[in-house]
Order: structure tokens, then C-alpha cells, then sequence
């Protein structure tokens, strides 16, 4: 029997394909043949590569809510990329396109229309993005995290699915993390994440006060390409990574208490594991204010402690710290009982709704 042919897509940041690799499993086990569209140098491509899955890379622009001088040329990269990814598309004959966002995905999401390929995409944030917002009239549905995006989305197309979650995250060892970085266990572990990316004012802040944080915590500090602190190497009880894959579920496993940006995916992977966080907001002078809104609603709702950029000094950091550690039994009360569920299946039920359509 012929495999049925799904084409993903999605990058930019591993925000918009780490809930991908949550969807291959069940996709594989359905059996569908999976193949990728991204751009040629994205963060994307390694991580798609390394699950075995055959990629295509094609031309992209980013779109942008702030002047530069490449908004004039990235336009003419977004046009050859929208026929670059319809040739792959007619070839290819794809029963259906999943997107989850990000600038490399408006080329294919046209291209799929183009050939007459239904399309069903994630939008992770409260908002959705600038890109989903361009593809939104091409897809035939689109998926949602939160329920208050659905009156972003005119016309019907909205499914509250939650966000997909790695069944690889709940596999996770404590022992094994604490192995992989030479901790004995005495001290509670404060995992600190910066997005895939990197985020420069948490990095300053842990690292503007490492003594006192050593003096209660062994920390895993996961700080982004090319964000390594040479001369804190040999620290004892500190351990950093500029990324990291395998290692994520034993890490985040081990976390008594975690520091993290509010990018929609990451808060729910530490709401499913039950882990007491402290969240930083990309300031909305930086961004359009999503991780704002989506750090707000996780406060709302108990499961989380959140600063702003602004607010923010190396007292009330500290001082927040321990506010959350002391409290961390509030916080995991609050998320046993939020009765939020994978996405996973949501999302794979609406794509196989696509498909035998």
C-alpha cells in the first residue's frame, strides 16, 4: 500500500519546529511519509535532518514590523521561494501541508495553494504572527494553544488544540542529568532558558550573580549559539550549553525550579512536567508583546511567577527566586490540577480530517 505524503514546515527559531517532532511519531505510526520545506542555513535543517526525515531548503525573507533596508530585497526572496516550493510541491504530491509558522513557511503555505494542497497550521502565541497572519486566508485550518486566539481567526478555520508536547520529554532522568553534568544532587537544580536563540538579559542576569545562586543551586543554563562564557567553564555547579537536543528531557526533568523566556511552547512543556518557573518576557520593545500575553495568562492562571524586562534588577530577580522556590509546592498544586492536555492528538485528528476530506 502507498504511503500517504505529508509536507511540513516551519522555522526561523526551534519554537517553530520543535512541536513538529512531537507530530512525527504518531505521523510515522499512521504511516505517512514525511518530508520537509525549509530555509537553507535555519536553525531547522539540523534538527529535521538528524530525525531521518528528507529536507528541501528553499529561498526566504523575513517579515518585519520595523524598518530595513532588506525589506525592500527580502520580498523578491519570498516570491522565488513561493515557486521554488510549489515546484517541490507538484512533484512531490503531498496529501496535505502541516505548518507551524515562522517566515519560511508563508513560501510553501502559498505554494501548497497554488498546487491545491490543503494546508493546517499551529499558531503557538495569544496572537498570531506575522507570518500566520499572511498565510491564515491559505490554510483550511488552523490550529490554536490558547483559546482567547480563536477571535483572531475569522471564518471558522480555528481549533483549540493545545500545544503538541514530546513524549520523549516525560521519559526523562533525573539521574542521568545529574550524571551528564557532574552534580551530586545535594543542591536543587535551577535550569535556566533562554530560547533557541539565546537571551542575552537572562545570560547577564545569572551570570551578574552566580556566587549567590551557587551558594543555593547547581545550575544547567542553556544560553544560545555562541553565548558560552569561557571564563566561567570550570565553575563548580554550573553547567552551560549554547543548545541542546537528547540531553532537554533529562534536564528538564531534573529542574526543581526553571528561569525562562514565555515563548508558548516552552511554558507548556514546563506546565506539563509540573516545574515551578520564574518567567522574562521579550520585552515588547523588541518584539510585537506575544511572550508578554502568554506569560500574563500563566500568572493568571497559577502556574507561574513572572517578571517584566523592565522591572527587573538583580535584588528583585533574586528576591523573586526565592519567593518562587519557597512557594514551588503552590505552583505544582496549581499545575497538577490545570487538566491541560498534549495537542498532539488534536492536531494529528484534524490533519487525518483533512486528508480523507
Amino acid at each position: 500500500m502507498k504511503k500517504m505524503k505529508i509536507i511540513m514546515t516551519g522555522g526561523g527559531s526551534a519554537g517553530h519546529v520543535t512541536p513538529n517532532l512531537a507530530l512525527i511519531p504518531k505521523l510515522r505510526e499512521l504511516g505517512y511519509e514525511i518530508e520537509y520545506i525549509g530555509s537553507e542555513q535555519g536553525i531547522e535543517r539540523k534538527i529535521i535532518e538528524e530525525q531521518g526525515i528528507k529536507y528541501y531548503s528553499i529561498s526566504t525573507g523575513k517579515f518585519r514590523r520595523y524598518f530595513d533596508l532588506k525589506n525592500i530585497s527580502d520580498p523578491f526572496k519570498v516570491i522565488k521561494g513561493v515557486f521554488e516550493a510549489a515546484s517541490i510541491i507538484k512533484r512531490e504530491k503531498p496529501k496535505v501541508v502541516f505548518s507551524k509558522g515562522g517566515f519560511v513557511s508563508v513560501p510553501v503555505v502559498i505554494g501548497a495553494r497554488l498546487n491545491k494542497v490543503p494546508v493546517v497550521s499551529h499558531e503557538s502565541d495569544m496572537t498570531p504572527g506575522l507570518a500566520n497572519k499572511i498565510a491564515l486566508p491559505y490554510c483550511s485550518k488552523i490550529c490554536v494553544t490558547f483559546p482567547e486566539t480563536l477571535k483572531h481567526i475569522k471564518s471558522g478555520k480555528g481549533i483549540v488544540s493545545g500545544t503538541p508536547i514530546r513524549e520523549e520529554l516525560f521519559e526523562g532522568s533525573k539521574i542521568k542529568a545529574l550524571q551528564i553534568c557532574g552534580f551530586t544532587g545535594e543542591k536543587p537544580v535551577l535550569l535556566v532558558i533562554g530560547g533557541s536563540l539565546g537571551s542575552k538579559f537572562i545570560n547577564d542576569l545569572i551570570r551578574n550573580n552566580i556566587d549567590e545562586l551557587l551558594n543555593k543551586y547547581d545550575i544547567i543554563h542553556i544560553c544560545g549559539k555562541n553565548n558560552l562564557d569561557t571564563y566561567l567553564e570550570d565553575k563548580k555547579g554550573y553547567k552551560q550549553y549554547e543548545y541542546v537536543g537528547e540531553e532537554l528531557k533529562h534536564f528538564m526533568n531534573a529542574a526543581d525550579v526553571a528561569v525562562s523566556r514565555a515563548g508558548a511552547n516552552v511554558i507548556y512543556e514546563l506546565l506539563a512536567l509540573n516545574k515551578p518557573n520564574l518567567l522574562i518576557p521579550l520585552s515588547a520593545k523588541v518584539s510585537r508583546g506575544d511572550q508578554i500575553l502568554n506569560a500574563d495568562s500563566f500568572k493568571r492562571s497559577g502556574f507561574s511567577k513572572v517578571l517584566q524586562e523592565e522591572e527587573t534588577s538583580d535584588e528583585v530577580f533574586l528576591q523573586n527566586l526565592d519567593e518562587l522556590y519557597k512557594e514551588k509546592h503552590l505552583y505544582i498544586k496549581k499545575m497538577r490540577e490545570s487538566g491541560i492536555k498534549n495537542g498532539t492528538d488534536i492536531i494529528i485528528d484534524t490533519i487525518e480530517k483533512i486528508v480523507k476530506r
